[in-house]
C-alpha cells in the first residue's frame, strides 16, 4: 500500500492532516489550520517541496 494522506478535523474544531507510510504508520500530523481550504492547500505543499528536502541534523 501507497502512503497517504489523511484530513480530518480535530477537537477544536479546526482542520489537520496526517501523512501514513505504506504500513499504517503515521509519520508527519500537521498543525491545526482554520479551514479546510488552507488544510488541503498544506497537504499540497508537503507534496511539492518533500521530495527536494535537505536534511539538517542538528543533533551533537
Amino acid at each position: 500500500m501507497a502512503a497517504k494522506f489523511e484530513l480530518y478535523e480535530d477537537k477544536s474544531g479546526g482542520f489537520r492532516f496526517r501523512l501514513k507510510a505504506g504500513n499504517g504508520e503515521v509519520i508527519a500530523v500537521s498543525e491545526s489550520y482554520k479551514t479546510k481550504a488552507a488544510a488541503q492547500n498544506g497537504i499540497e505543499s508537503v507534496k511539492k517541496n518533500a521530495g527536494d528536502a535537505s536534511v539538517d541534523d542538528q543533533t551533537s
